[in-house]
């Protein structure tokens, strides 16, 4: 394993509990999302309730997020995101972390999950600020399924299952994704991610957006 240069400074990250996004109004993501989340409403002149018509996420549910009341699902984020027309990890990242170096250690990973629990992903890149491409490790439970909303337009993910079987569907299309196979499609349209398996599914995505 390569090892940082005794001259290049390396920061921490801190994390979460894989479950501490969905338990805790006072875990790491929290504020995080909610200083973001109305920072870019603001930004862009929108009311709740006319966020709340573009994102399909109820007033109720916006308003608890701003106020660091409730951190949302996977699912509730990339609507939120998308109605914002804004990176997926614009409304998980710092704003104000400049390192030449960052280690995420393993323990310390920001997680979140779905609302029963069965699908995780944890980022594997550095909340300095938004990016263009994202590094996520997912996991699905035996017989999970996750729905995933259309990205915006020219998101692509290339995905590599490294543990278990995925059955992916692609709009019309469906692929079996078994240990070691590798597939890249384009995610802006409906798309959907089932673990056929007994075991749990795990993944590696690379995620571009243009």
């Amino acid at each position: 394993m390569a090892m940082a240069p005794a001259s290049t400074p390396v920061t921490e990250i801190p994390g979460s509990d894989p479950l501490a996004a969905e338990r805790e109004p006072g875990s790491d993501l929290t504020p995080i999302v909610a200083a973001n989340l109305k920072r870019l409403r603001v930004k862009r002149g929108l009311s709740l309730e006319r966020l709340s018509r573009a994102s399909g996420v109820s007033r109720a549910m916006l308003g608890q997020i701003e106020l660091g009341q409730s951190t949302p699902t996977i699912n509730v984020l990339w609507k939120i995101a998308q109605a914002l027309n804004v990176p997926f990890s614009t409304l998980i990242s710092h704003r104000d972390r400049a390192s030449a170096a960052v280690l995420l250690r393993r323990d310390r990973g920001k997680i979140l999950t779905s609302r029963d629990g069965s699908f995780s992903s944890r980022a594997l890149f550095p909340f300095d600020q938004p990016r263009k491409v994202e590094f996520y490790e997912l996991s699905l439970a035996s017989g999970g399924v996750e729905q995933a909303d259309p990205h915006p337009a020219g998101t692509t993910e290339n995905l590599v299952v490294t543990a278990g079987v995925l059955e992916l569907e692609v709009g019309a299309e469906r692929f079996l994704v078994e240990e070691g196979d590798a597939i890249h499609f384009e995610a802006d349209v409906p798309h959907s991610y089932r673990n056929p398996g007994v075991v749990e599914t795990r993944m590696y995505l690379v995620m571009t957006y243009v």
